[in-house]
């Protein structure tokens, strides 16, 4: 018999690459005041999606003087409603110096200035570009799509349902002060009426699906509208909801989003 490994047999930790989606906060400017009633009153419109959420500060659109800029006070009105800075995004040396100042971390920019470009765009090379995903010798092996997790069961209010890699599919109605969340697509062959999360990875690409809009949120890469906002177009009737230009856009399902 042979003796269990000791502790100190092992590696205390390992470091492994993950994805994780992240909710900007794009600030405009910092004013103590100004900023706690506006963040008290986007949390009294949805205080599920608010608690205890991560959250980065972008400073890409940031206009006001940087010597207004105080992130302790802005760390600080954080806390005290329960949501948690976990990095800086932009900004010019100076801001950033004061985001290392405060112990915040440096996030790289945004990563719609990064991908690469389109097919309309892509450079024109000797060989198309279908035959360098076609070509036997290319080396690429073909990528197998994540499976869909399907549930067939409702949705209750309290509980969760999470697809971690692929969509959700849910055959049946998705009740108030209930939560699903997918990294793809969402559809709810049924009422949606709680909140739903699509692309929480950060996949802009993701879609949400209902055959009835009723929901209390829906958030795509971590961009949300709440009730009162989706009640302006498609309430109670088959939609589906994209983002275009960092914006959620509400269309009928009996016609194309154009």
């Amino acid at each position: 018999m042979t003796d269990a490994p000791q502790a100190s047999d092992r590696p205390a930790f390992q470091l492994k690459g993950t994805t994780v989606s992240l909710t900007a906060l794009e600030l405009a400017y910092f004013d103590e005041d100004s900023f706690e009633a506006a963040l008290r009153e986007k949390i009294r419109q949805a205080p599920g999606f608010f608690r205890d959420i991560p959250i980065m500060i972008s400073l890409e659109h940031y206009e006001g003087p940087t010597a207004e800029l105080d992130f302790f006070k802005l760390l600080g009105i954080c806390r005290r409603h329960n949501i948690h800075v976990v990095g800086v995004r932009g900004g010019d040396e100076d801001q950033r110096r004061l985001a290392r100042h405060a112990a915040i971390a440096l996030l790289p920019g945004s990563s719609r200035q990064e991908r690469p470009p389109s097919p309309e765009t892509r450079p024109e090379t000797d060989a198309p570009a279908e035959a360098e995903l076609d070509s036997p010798d290319s080396g690429n092996a073909p990528v197998t799509p994540a499976p869909a997790r399907v549930v067939s069961q409702p949705v209750r209010s309290g509980q969760q349902v999470y697809a971690p890699e692929g969509d959700l599919i849910i055959l049946a109605p998705v009740q108030a002060g209930a939560e699903v969340l997918a990294a793809g697509n969402i559809h709810v062959y049924g009422p949606l009426r709680g909140r739903a999360l699509a692309g929480v990875h950060g996949q802009e690409e993701a879609r949400v699906f209902c055959q009835s809009l009723e929901a209390e949120l829906v958030s795509i890469a971590g961009h949300y509208k709440i009730s009162e906002d989706l009640q302006e177009r498609g309430w109670k009737a088959p939609v589906q909801i994209q983002l275009r230009d960092d914006l959620l856009v509400v269309t009928p399902l009996d016609r194309s989003p154009g």
